[in-house]
């Protein structure tokens, strides 16, 4: 969609399920690019409080909205965006997230396992990795579909998949994805 010579100033928006490293990534691919980095999971506990409290006193459909207005307001501001997995579920937040580059991190289930043990995740609180398979299973279509581009995160080191990320987002590259594990 973006070729070469694309520049950054489109947003990159980054999507994947939970443990992919999205903020991880996000991150670190803004400061490479030198742009805005916002993670909108850390936006909305910062204005709204721990994300497992929103969803045991507001449910998850009052998150989703919170959600994607912040998916929004990070968009318009631009640079790199990393918004929380089940961001892609929602219609506004696609919608928000309509005309940015969006990037998709995968990981196995093997390798994510470690990464959830003991977290406070609300939608894992009950059946673990069993659960983060099912949530995984229930959004994969979404997620292909939006992605422009897709990297693996499961078995490379972080800063590979950034160097690859950095150079998808400035068009060095001239595929827009990566095979599978």
């Amino acid at each position: 969609m973006n070729g070469p010579g694309a520049t950054s100033s489109v947003p990159v928006v980054v999507i994947g399920p939970m443990g992919a490293g999205k903020s991880s990534v996000g991150k670190r691919v803004a400061k490479a690019l030198g742009v805005p980095f916002t993670d909108t999971d850390r936006v909305i506990a910062r204005e709204h409080g721990p994300i497992p409290g929103i969803f045991a006193d507001r449910g998850e459909p009052a998150f989703r909205e919170l959600e994607a207005q912040a998916v929004r307001d990070a968009v318009a501001t631009g640079g790199v965006v990393a918004v929380g997995g089940g961001a892609v579920t929602h219609a506004d937040t696609r919608q928000a997230m309509a005309g940015s580059r969006v990037v998709l991190l995968t990981v196995s289930p093997e390798a994510v396992a470690d990464r959830i043990a003991g977290s406070d995740r609300p939608l894992l609180a009950q059946g673990g990795i069993d659960a983060w398979q099912t949530i995984m299973d229930e959004r994969a279509a979404t997620y292909a579909e939006l992605a422009h581009a897709v990297f693996d995160t499961s078995r490379r080191p972080m800063s590979h998949v950034v160097d690859d990320v950095v150079a998808w987002v400035r068009g060095d590259q001239g595929t827009t994805t990566e095979g599978a594990p």
